[in-house]
């Protein structure tokens, strides 16, 4: 399954972004309203720059204590983003995920932000083309 697929079937494909300039503070207010695991950090908002998840700011939390709360998002955000484009297929985002042990990729369109995939998402898609192929194979051996 392609990721262009996968963003279609999405709930809601909002992707929430915030300045470099943020607090930490601010990012983690959007998280816990929108009940998300990360933000994409964009100056622009259509950009990909860097990621802020919970578990850096939990790290953080552990390391600085709540002091790194008022700090700005470029401070903690992962610059190194590993993205993926529309036409990619869901096998290979999984390895991606897996190898780099992340849970969110930003897809990306010549520079320009078109979503986020999750773990989640990518596994329910897989878990979805299983279970079409199983009732294939079955209608085929029912046919017979």
């Amino acid at each position: 399954m392609l990721v262009q697929l996968i963003l279609k079937s999405k709930a809601n494909a909002s992707v929430f972004t915030v300045s470099p300039d943020a607090t930490v503070s601010q990012a983690a207010e959007i998280l816990a309203k929108y009940r998300i695991g990360t933000v994409i950090v964009s100056s622009t908002g259509d950009t990909a720059e860097g990621i802020l998840s919970e578990r850096d700011i939990v790290r953080e939390l552990a390391v600085s204590g709540a002091g790194c709360l008022s700090e700005p998002v470029r401070e903690y955000m992962t610059q190194k983003l590993v993205t993926c484009s529309p036409q990619d297929n869901a096998e290979d985002v999984l390895r991606k995920m897996t190898e780099g042990r992340f849970r969110h990729m930003p897809v990306v369109v010549d520079g320009k932000l078109k979503g986020i995939v999750t773990l989640g998402d990518v596994v329910k898609a897989q878990l979805s083309e299983l279970e079409m192929e199983k009732d294939a194979l079955e209608g085929m051996i029912r046919g017979m």
